[in-house]
Protein backbone atom coordinates (compact mmCIF):
# COMPACT_ATOMS: atom_id res chain seq x y z
CA UNK A 1 0.00 0.00 0.00
CA UNK A 2 2.64 2.53 0.91
CA UNK A 3 4.12 3.49 -2.44
CA UNK A 4 7.86 4.84 -2.62
CA UNK A 5 8.18 8.46 -3.12
CA UNK A 6 11.23 10.22 -3.22
CA UNK A 7 12.51 10.22 0.67
CA UNK A 8 15.33 11.71 2.78
CA UNK A 9 17.75 8.25 3.12
CA UNK A 10 18.24 9.01 6.43
CA UNK A 11 14.33 8.76 7.87
CA UNK A 12 11.59 6.28 6.36
CA UNK A 13 8.34 7.89 4.21
CA UNK A 14 6.17 7.15 1.75
CA UNK A 15 3.46 9.19 -0.36
CA UNK A 16 0.83 6.23 -0.37
CA UNK A 17 -1.51 7.05 -3.69
CA UNK A 18 -5.31 7.05 -3.48
CA UNK A 19 -6.14 3.26 -3.33
CA UNK A 20 -6.29 0.66 -0.65
CA UNK A 21 -8.36 1.79 1.95
CA UNK A 22 -12.14 1.72 2.37
CA UNK A 23 -13.63 4.82 1.24
CA UNK A 24 -16.23 5.24 -1.49
CA UNK A 25 -18.12 8.15 -3.88
CA UNK A 26 -15.75 10.99 -4.79
CA UNK A 27 -12.80 9.22 -2.15
CA UNK A 28 -12.77 5.97 -3.79
CA UNK A 29 -9.53 4.63 -6.01
CA UNK A 30 -9.80 5.96 -10.01
CA UNK A 31 -11.52 1.93 -10.51
CA UNK A 32 -14.16 2.19 -7.96
CA UNK A 33 -12.18 0.48 -5.31
CA UNK A 34 -11.76 1.32 -1.50
CA UNK A 35 -10.09 4.72 -1.58
CA UNK A 36 -7.34 5.85 0.99
CA UNK A 37 -8.49 9.20 2.15
CA UNK A 38 -7.00 10.03 4.80
CA UNK A 39 -8.52 13.83 5.20
CA UNK A 40 -11.56 14.32 8.30
CA UNK A 41 -12.48 16.97 6.34
CA UNK A 42 -13.78 16.59 2.71
CA UNK A 43 -17.35 14.70 2.95
CA UNK A 44 -16.06 11.54 3.44
CA UNK A 45 -17.75 9.29 6.10
CA UNK A 46 -15.46 9.87 9.18
CA UNK A 47 -15.90 5.99 10.50
CA UNK A 48 -14.60 5.22 6.65
CA UNK A 49 -11.11 7.71 7.03
CA UNK A 50 -10.72 6.90 10.80
CA UNK A 51 -10.20 2.93 9.10
CA UNK A 52 -8.11 4.55 6.93
CA UNK A 53 -5.71 6.05 9.04
CA UNK A 54 -5.54 3.12 10.97
CA UNK A 55 -4.43 1.09 8.06
CA UNK A 56 -1.30 3.75 7.15
CA UNK A 57 -0.72 3.35 10.77
CA UNK A 58 -0.38 -0.97 10.35
CA UNK A 59 1.79 -0.05 7.54
CA UNK A 60 4.17 2.28 9.16
CA UNK A 61 4.33 0.72 12.31
CA UNK A 62 3.78 3.54 14.58
CA UNK A 63 1.12 6.25 15.26
CA UNK A 64 1.02 9.05 12.88
CA UNK A 65 0.96 12.90 14.22
CA UNK A 66 -1.67 14.98 12.25
CA UNK A 67 -1.87 18.55 11.55
CA UNK A 68 -5.04 20.31 11.66
CA UNK A 69 -3.85 22.32 8.41
CA UNK A 70 -4.75 26.05 7.42
CA UNK A 71 -1.98 27.37 4.66
CA UNK A 72 0.10 29.02 7.10
CA UNK A 73 3.83 29.38 8.07
CA UNK A 74 3.20 27.77 11.39
CA UNK A 75 5.99 25.20 12.73
CA UNK A 76 5.11 22.57 15.14
CA UNK A 77 7.42 20.16 17.14
CA UNK A 78 5.85 17.04 18.29
CA UNK A 79 6.60 16.49 22.01
CA UNK A 80 4.09 13.30 22.73
CA UNK A 81 2.32 10.64 21.17
CA UNK A 82 -0.07 10.63 19.30
CA UNK A 83 -3.87 10.91 20.20
CA UNK A 84 -6.53 8.28 18.24
CA UNK A 85 -6.95 9.47 14.57
CA UNK A 86 -9.04 12.32 15.12
CA UNK A 87 -6.47 13.84 17.15
CA UNK A 88 -4.15 16.67 15.39
CA UNK A 89 -1.09 18.29 17.14
CA UNK A 90 -2.65 21.76 16.61
CA UNK A 91 -3.27 24.44 13.62
CA UNK A 92 0.15 24.39 11.42
CA UNK A 93 1.20 23.74 8.52
CA UNK A 94 4.57 21.96 9.27
CA UNK A 95 5.24 19.09 11.73
CA UNK A 96 8.82 18.48 13.28
CA UNK A 97 9.68 14.83 14.65
CA UNK A 98 12.33 13.68 16.24
CA UNK A 99 13.38 10.28 17.29
CA UNK A 100 11.93 9.06 20.87
CA UNK A 101 12.49 4.86 20.52
CA UNK A 102 10.47 2.20 20.04
CA UNK A 103 7.37 4.68 19.74
CA UNK A 104 8.75 6.94 17.99
CA UNK A 105 5.71 8.05 15.67
CA UNK A 106 5.34 9.12 11.91
CA UNK A 107 4.58 12.58 11.01
CA UNK A 108 2.40 13.18 7.81
CA UNK A 109 1.30 15.99 6.15
CA UNK A 110 -2.01 15.79 3.87
CA UNK A 111 -2.35 17.37 0.10
CA UNK A 112 -4.87 16.52 -3.00
CA UNK A 113 -2.15 19.60 -5.03
CA UNK A 114 -0.57 21.17 -2.49
CA UNK A 115 3.54 19.75 -2.40
CA UNK A 116 3.83 17.27 0.41
CA UNK A 117 7.98 18.36 1.34
CA UNK A 118 9.35 15.85 3.44
CA UNK A 119 12.76 16.80 5.39
CA UNK A 120 15.51 14.55 7.54
CA UNK A 121 18.97 15.03 8.52
CA UNK A 122 21.97 12.46 8.01
CA UNK A 123 20.82 9.87 10.49
CA UNK A 124 17.05 10.37 10.42
CA UNK A 125 16.80 10.81 13.51
CA UNK A 126 15.24 14.43 13.18
CA UNK A 127 12.22 14.68 10.49
CA UNK A 128 10.09 17.12 9.05
CA UNK A 129 6.66 17.06 7.19
CA UNK A 130 5.90 20.25 5.46
CA UNK A 131 2.66 21.78 3.88
CA UNK A 132 3.25 23.81 0.72
CA UNK A 133 0.90 25.46 -1.04
CA UNK A 134 0.76 28.87 -2.81
CA UNK A 135 -0.01 30.83 0.45
CA UNK A 136 2.44 28.52 2.80
CA UNK A 137 5.30 29.12 -0.42
CA UNK A 138 4.21 32.93 -0.40
CA UNK A 139 4.12 33.54 3.53
CA UNK A 140 7.74 31.10 4.46
CA UNK A 141 6.83 27.88 5.55
CA UNK A 142 9.77 26.43 4.21
CA UNK A 143 12.32 28.56 5.53
CA UNK A 144 10.39 28.41 9.42
CA UNK A 145 10.59 24.63 8.78
CA UNK A 146 14.72 24.66 8.50
CA UNK A 147 14.54 27.58 11.11
CA UNK A 148 13.11 25.28 13.60
CA UNK A 149 15.14 22.04 12.35
CA UNK A 150 18.29 24.03 12.98
CA UNK A 151 17.07 25.25 16.04
CA UNK A 152 16.60 21.62 17.13
CA UNK A 153 20.27 20.26 16.12
CA UNK A 154 20.03 20.24 12.39
CA UNK A 155 22.52 20.90 9.90
CA UNK A 156 20.37 22.62 7.42
CA UNK A 157 23.07 22.01 4.09
CA UNK A 158 22.97 18.58 5.04
CA UNK A 159 19.82 18.14 4.93
CA UNK A 160 17.91 15.45 2.50
CA UNK A 161 14.62 17.21 1.20
CA UNK A 162 11.99 15.09 -1.03
CA UNK A 163 8.92 16.68 -2.89
CA UNK A 164 6.55 14.57 -2.82
CA UNK A 165 3.61 14.24 -5.72
CA UNK A 166 1.59 17.69 -6.35
CA UNK A 167 -0.26 19.45 -9.34
CA UNK A 168 3.04 21.15 -11.81
CA UNK A 169 3.79 24.55 -13.18
CA UNK A 170 1.44 23.34 -16.37
CA UNK A 171 -1.82 22.28 -14.89
CA UNK A 172 -2.20 25.16 -11.41
CA UNK A 173 -3.90 27.98 -13.92
CA UNK A 174 -4.22 31.02 -11.39
CA UNK A 175 -5.12 34.69 -12.71
CA UNK A 176 -2.59 36.80 -13.82
CA UNK A 177 -2.65 39.46 -10.81
CA UNK A 178 -2.04 36.30 -8.31
CA UNK A 179 1.13 34.53 -9.81
CA UNK A 180 2.20 38.21 -10.01
CA UNK A 181 1.94 38.40 -6.38
CA UNK A 182 3.90 35.09 -5.21
CA UNK A 183 6.49 35.96 -7.83
CA UNK A 184 7.45 38.90 -6.24
CA UNK A 185 7.65 36.72 -3.11
CA UNK A 186 9.19 33.80 -4.87
CA UNK A 187 10.15 34.08 -8.28
CA UNK A 188 11.19 30.53 -9.44
CA UNK A 189 7.09 30.15 -8.93
CA UNK A 190 6.26 31.96 -11.82
CA UNK A 191 4.96 29.71 -14.58
CA UNK A 192 2.81 29.15 -17.75
CA UNK A 193 0.50 27.06 -18.34
CA UNK A 194 0.71 23.19 -21.05
CA UNK A 195 -2.40 26.15 -22.98
CA UNK A 196 -0.64 29.25 -22.42
CA UNK A 197 -2.26 30.98 -19.19
CA UNK A 198 -0.94 32.39 -15.74
CA UNK A 199 0.32 29.62 -13.81
CA UNK A 200 2.27 28.58 -10.39
CA UNK A 201 5.12 26.24 -10.31
CA UNK A 202 4.75 25.43 -6.44
CA UNK A 203 7.73 22.90 -6.90
CA UNK A 204 9.73 24.81 -8.24
CA UNK A 205 9.40 27.74 -5.65
CA UNK A 206 9.75 25.04 -3.03
CA UNK A 207 12.99 23.94 -4.74
CA UNK A 208 14.25 27.51 -5.38
CA UNK A 209 13.86 28.53 -1.28
CA UNK A 210 15.84 25.26 -0.39
CA UNK A 211 18.66 25.80 -2.77
CA UNK A 212 18.71 29.42 -1.49
CA UNK A 213 18.81 27.90 2.30
CA UNK A 214 21.93 25.70 1.09
CA UNK A 215 19.93 22.41 1.03
CA UNK A 216 22.47 20.30 -1.42
CA UNK A 217 20.17 17.45 -1.03
CA UNK A 218 17.00 17.72 -3.14
CA UNK A 219 14.94 14.97 -5.18
CA UNK A 220 11.17 15.53 -6.60
CA UNK A 221 8.70 13.42 -8.43
CA UNK A 222 7.77 13.84 -11.79
CA UNK A 223 3.93 13.11 -10.57
CA UNK A 224 1.77 15.51 -11.10
CA UNK A 225 -1.13 15.21 -9.30
CA UNK A 226 -3.94 16.94 -11.78
CA UNK A 227 -2.58 14.53 -14.84
CA UNK A 228 -2.23 11.06 -12.48
CA UNK A 229 -5.35 9.73 -11.01
CA UNK A 230 -3.21 7.70 -8.95
CA UNK A 231 -3.87 10.84 -6.44
CA UNK A 232 -6.17 12.99 -5.00
CA UNK A 233 -6.42 15.90 -6.84
CA UNK A 234 -9.03 18.98 -5.88
CA UNK A 235 -7.93 20.67 -8.84
CA UNK A 236 -9.16 17.44 -11.39
CA UNK A 237 -12.07 16.64 -9.54
CA UNK A 238 -13.43 19.10 -6.89
CA UNK A 239 -14.61 17.59 -3.96
CA UNK A 240 -12.31 14.62 -3.04
CA UNK A 241 -10.19 13.01 -0.75
CA UNK A 242 -6.22 14.18 0.44
CA UNK A 243 -3.31 11.44 0.81
CA UNK A 244 0.07 12.00 2.54
CA UNK A 245 3.50 12.40 2.70
CA UNK A 246 4.60 10.95 5.93
CA UNK A 247 7.82 10.34 7.30
CA UNK A 248 9.14 8.58 10.70
CA UNK A 249 12.59 9.21 12.25
CA UNK A 250 14.65 6.24 11.99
Amino acid sequence: MLEPAPVPPGGGGASPPRAGGVSGGRSAAADGSGGLNLGLHVQDDEDRVLVNRELLGRQLGSRVAWMDQRHTARVQVVTREPGDGRTAEGECDALVGRRSGPRTPAIAVMVADCVPLLLATLDGGLVAAVHVGRQGLADGVVPATLATLAREGAAVPDLYAALGPSICGRCYEVPADLRAEVAAVVPAASGTTAWGTPALDIPAGVVAQLTAAGVRRVQRTAACTREDERFYSFRRDGVTGRFVGVVRPA
